[in-house]
């Protein structure tokens, strides 16, 4: 059985209509209009013991209102979902005690309180012996460097340190499935990775790790597989891989040649047929556009060195973030994705 199972799951808000003002909020009390609006459509989902997916798509897509019907925090309109065999909003304190959350926008750290103090509530709410509160926050320190904010109280945290004791928080009772919102905004090169370096590690513990950010180097970094949502609906859902070899196939390869002679545009578009060869910025600079899966970048090479003196090249290579990019900007549609 899947630790995450979710079929036909909707969710429509319905919010009052009026006019503004006074007048209108007198109208709507004689004359009620409502709006409904479809924020998760149908969605089918099932996640693993052990999987970290992504869960993606632009601002108003309905990742939050997934995650929040995830928690129990919000009742589905229809559907079903089971978490760890559990009914999320039926079940909201024994799932709570199984999954660990992060908002990027909401702290769970008591706003006047120090950090320490904050932490300490959650070692009594989870019920945690003092030894394995002790080697959790030890372990958690070596990560986040805890150390410093532990006296400091909340509200006086910048966001980088807020996001470390939030982490914390949401990590500290060793839960089974964990929900990420941008879990590295705000934090230094150094702390990201290390961050990033603990998830993977509690993904190869069995945790199961949903995370929902843009920061796409945290998507690479940690997930396998990747749900892409838009208008409440399931565009694609399938292995990071995946997206990139259906959608991310160009490359473009940029080669300096030591003779800078107008010939070589042509002499090149001769020589691989299947490319674009376009003039660089630079003289005897050529960009040469092509498709990975039908022109290896091998023969690419050949052809050039066979042709003339090679100085330098570079490939660039899309990565997943030119495909969310395209896919919220609309030029690309995911439907007939494998």
């Amino acid at each position: 059985m899947a630790q995450i199972e979710v079929r036909g799951l909707t969710k429509v808000f319905r919010r009052p209509e009026k006019d503004p003002g006074l007048v209108g909020a007198l109208k709507h009390l004689v004359t009620r209009r409502f709006r409904d609006t479809v924020a998760v459509r149908g969605l089918d989902l099932d996640i693993e013991a052990g999987e970290a997916v992504a869960y993606v798509g632009p601002n108003g897509a309905g990742k939050s209102t997934t995650v929040k019907l995830l928690c129990g925090i919000l009742v589905p309109t229809s559907g079903q979902v089971r978490v760890g065999g559990l009914v999320p909003h039926r079940d909201r304190v024994a799932n709570a005690r199984q999954i660990g959350v992060l908002f990027g926008q909401r702290s769970q750290l008591w706003w006047d309180l120090p950090v320490r103090e904050s932490l300490g509530l959650l070692r009594d709410i989870y019920d945690l012996s003092p030894q394995d509160y002790r080697d959790q926050l030890e372990r958690l320190d070596q990560v986040l460097e805890l150390g410093d904010l532990l006296p400091v109280v909340a509200r006086k945290l910048s966001l980088g340190q807020r996001m470390r004791a939030d982490l914390a928080a949401a990590l500290l009772h060793r839960p089974r499935i964990v929900y990420l919102d941008e879990p590295t905004i705000g934090l230094d090169i150094a702390v990201k990775d290390r961050v990033r370096q603990l998830l993977r590690g509690l993904r190869a513990d069995g945790t199961t790790l949903i995370l929902t950010t843009h920061d796409l180097g945290d998507i690479e970094d940690v997930c396998q597989r990747i749900v892409i949502i838009d208008g409440g609906r399931a565009l694609y859902d399938g292995p990071l891989q995946g997206v990139k070899d259906t959608f991310a196939r160009e490359r473009r390869m940029h080669v300096q040649l030591a003779d800078s002679g107008p010939e070589h545009a042509g002499v090149l578009a001769q020589l691989l047929p299947e490319a674009t060869v376009l003039a660089g910025e630079q003289p005897g600079e050529f960009v040469i556009q092509f498709d990975r899966f039908t022109l290896p970048a091998g023969r690419v090479i050949a052809a050039v060195t066979r042709h003339t003196e090679v100085v330098d090249l570079r490939i660039d290579e899309p990565g997943i973030e030119d495909v969310i990019r395209r896919v919220y900007s609309g030029e690309l549609s995911l439907a007939d994705a494998p």
